[in-house]
């Protein structure tokens, strides 16, 4: 399986990352520009209230909503935790790690949150599911510092081992080491990837995770309440600490910073694959370069096709999400109609997977497949959708058909939901169907582009615009641009967007940021 990652980053839209198996779009993430509360920054929390009834705190972390903290989030070692903040709080603490700390004992785990914290209390939380909707963050204050190869527990001496790693020999190698090298008073979990890596990987990652927790200590003794105390990696980095692996072919950025930052991070976890990382130059803009941007415009919306003519029908409502199967032409004799069922099932299966994945759907999905009368054709369907989810990063969990035919599937959400909408009113006719003629659009690009040039001097411009239009602009030896290059002095750069609407256009300038008009 080949992977590529392209990310295309915007000034005014941020960066939106898109991951590709063998050419095909599975992932699309965005991230914001000041991103704040993304899953894993860790923030000084105030406790504004606590709910006995549903043994849970609302706790103030600078948003605009309290955040959710239930007991069951605590964390077995909380009292360590609020221990340690008083004594750093009140400059008693000043050693960077936890070796002279004598935790606490464990909390009951069917006790009462009264009993553990009270109202203004502070305490350090983690973000663990980003605002959804009307929502805001829910917390978890069980802190954790994910790595490349392993994850830091602070108040913990337990040593985890992925269960994806099955190797005896190998789960014993692995504990050996991180026994050795791993500080008093924290726990470890070695993820999947650490399978088969040295002494001195494992080394480097945790103690750059060291130093991080460091990082942490330092900046409490001065946080405020509801600040920031430690964030997550950005979205970028994340995804490639998490997922990257030899069978990455290419990573290809449109933006110079991000870039150097990209090809440091990779030559740090993994030098033989710094070369992998491509600075994308061209002007055609990169998703449209890799096919990606076509790829969204047809795999979001209600209905989505299947390549053997089948098609899905995909409904969102706040906390369930309903697929439907359709055959649509596809024909087949009666005789195989529950082969037939069985393949268009799988078929959509295989998709299903990919749109969880892409959209970021969460929550409750209910798939409602072509009905099959055959027990053994039934259990293939489930275990070959099992399948198809097995890379998913998501945690989920996938039931059996009911005696309806629905598969039912549980699936984490932790960010809102991927929603792109691919239809929509007409932005040149208002939904009236009727547009400007095409020399009124001429007098309006043209009177821009005198106002640009002359009023706000602008050394170089570009001119986005729907490529009939831009072939209308450049065609000729005469043509409009040249005319405006005797006109204005200036020569116009065009570039065509396939994305825009026909009487659509935009000016950037040098920096390739819009100009407002």
């Amino acid at each position: 399986m080949v992977k590529e990652l392209i990310i295309d980053s915007t000034p005014d839209k941020g960066v939106t990352i898109a991951l590709l198996q063998d050419k095909q779009l599975v992932e699309l993430n965005k991230e914001q520009l000041n991103n704040n509360y993304a899953v894993g920054d860790i923030y000084l929390g105030r406790i504004k209230k606590i709910m006995p009834g549903l043994n849970a705190a609302f706790v103030d972390v600078g948003y605009s909503k309290d955040a959710f903290l239930h007991y069951l989030d605590l964390g077995p070692q909380v009292q360590s935790l609020i221990k340690l903040t008083k004594l750093v709080k009140n400059g008693s603490y000043k050693e960077k790690l936890l070796d002279s700390l004598k935790l606490e004992k464990d909390i009951n785990k069917s006790g009462k949150i009264s009993e553990v914290l009270s109202r203004s209390m502070l305490l350090p939380v983690q973000i663990a599911k980003e605002p959804i909707s009307t929502k805001g963050p829910r917390l978890s204050s069980d802190l954790s510092i994910a790595g490349r190869f392993v994850v830091l527990v602070p108040f913990s001496e337990t040593i985890s081992i992925s269960k994806k790693i099955k190797s005896n020999t190998e789960r014993n190698r692995l504990r050996k080491i991180v026994e050795g090298i791993k500080p008093a008073n924290f726990g470890v979990i070695i993820r999947t990837v650490s399978e088969g890596k040295g002494v001195a990987e494992l080394q480097k990652d945790l103690l750059d995770l060291i130093t991080k927790w460091e990082t942490f200590s330092k900046r409490l003794r001065t946080a405020e309440p509801a600040k920031k105390v430690l964030g997550e990696m950005d979205r970028t980095s994340t995804i490639l600490r998490d997922m990257l692996t030899d069978e990455f072919t290419h990573i290809h950025v449109n933006d110079g910073m991000i870039y150097e930052e990209i090809r440091n991070y990779v030559q740090g976890i993994s030098p033989e694959l710094e070369k992998i990382v491509r600075h994308y130059k061209h002007k055609e803009q990169i998703f449209e370069h890799f096919g990606v941007e076509k790829q969204i415009k047809t795999a979001f919306g209600k209905t989505v096709t299947l390549p053997g003519g089948a098609y899905l029908v995909i409904e969102h409502t706040e906390a369930l999400h309903v697929i439907d199967v359709n055959s649509g032409n596809r024909t087949a004799s009666k005789e195989n109609q529950e082969d037939n069922a069985l393949q268009v099932n799988k078929e959509a299966a295989k998709e299903i997977a990919r749109q969880l994945r892409l959209r970021d759907m969460g929550g409750i999905v209910v798939i409602d497949f072509i009905d099959m009368h055959k027990a053994p054709n039934r259990k293939e369907l489930h275990d070959y959708l099992k399948q198809c989810m097995a890379t998913d990063r998501a945690k989920h969990t996938i039931l059996p058909p009911s005696k309806f035919g629905l598969i039912q599937i549980t699936r984490q959400r932790v960010r809102p939901e991927m929603n792109i909408v691919t239809s929509e009113v007409c932005p040149a006719c208002g939904g009236t169907g009727q547009i400007r003629s095409s020399i009124v659009l001429m007098d309006d690009i043209e009177s821009n582009l005198s106002y640009i040039l002359n009023e706000q001097n602008e050394k170089s411009i570009t001119l986005s615009v729907h490529p009939y239009i831009k072939a209308y602009i450049t065609a000729g030896i005469i043509s409009k641009r040249v005319k405006w290059f005797f006109k204005y002095g200036k020569w116009v750069q065009v570039k065509p967007v396939s994305s825009y609407h026909l009487t659509e256009f935009h000016f950037l300038n040098a920096k390739e940021v819009e100009i407002k008009l």
